[in-house]
């Protein structure tokens, strides 16, 4: 339901009360993976030293390659941010195309993990070996796996602007993609701290 009272400056995913509805429980979900993700992070902690019968993870985890991970999940909540201020200026092409970029970056990042996930276990650190091994693959998978359901959602929400314009109603998806997005690379920043740093130093 549009808000004919909303001010012409009100960026358009608010400008209705639905759009402001919805953005405000995305917050909500937001708080539920908040809480999904903080469990993992607490298991992982209570198993880090859990590691007998297997690699220890200073001995085969590639610092280099995680920084590289690292640095283009953070580009591509940068490539986020910029399609967001593209759709407040009404650009759908510029839109479109930083979401296109952000979406390479995301593939980037999986491609990274999955090879990571590859020479971790022909190290012979794999999901079975023991309680490390086994709670960061659940820790790091989890994210991996929100990552790709953010790929295939901002994908869906593209094909919908390109069908139906930019309305209230694309706009408040396209917001809500890109606030998951952000959050997608703050939970990063945790793993990339809690696991690889400290896995490197302990």
């Amino acid at each position: 339901m549009a808000n004919n009272n909303a001010s012409p400056n009100t960026p358009m995913e608010y400008q209705s009360e639905t759009g402001r509805l919805n953005i405000f429980g995305f917050w909500i979900f937001l708080g539920a993976e908040v809480s999904l993700f903080a469990t993992l992070f607490a298991a992982y902690f209570a198993l880090k030293n859990g590691t007998v019968g297997g690699p220890l993870p200073n001995e085969v985890f590639d610092l280099n390659n995680t920084i590289i991970m690292t640095l283009i999940l953070l580009t591509s909540s940068f490539t986020s941010g910029l399609a967001i201020n593209e759709m407040r200026r009404n650009n759908v092409k510029s839109m479109i195309t930083w979401l296109i970029i952000t979406l390479l970056f995301g593939l980037g990042f999986l491609y990274m993990e999955v090879s990571e996930f590859v020479h971790l276990v022909n190290e012979g650190a794999n999901l079975g070996t023991n309680a490390f091994w086994s709670s960061f693959y659940l820790l790091t998978g989890t994210h991996g796996l929100h990552v790709s359901l953010g790929i295939g959602w901002i994908i869906l929400i593209i094909m919908q602007v390109l069908k139906r314009g930019l309305t209230p109603d694309t706009a408040k998806k396209v917001f809500v993609s890109s606030l998951y997005w952000h959050f997608l690379d703050f939970v990063w920043i945790f793993v990339f701290t809690g696991v690889y740093l400290l896995g490197m130093v302990g």
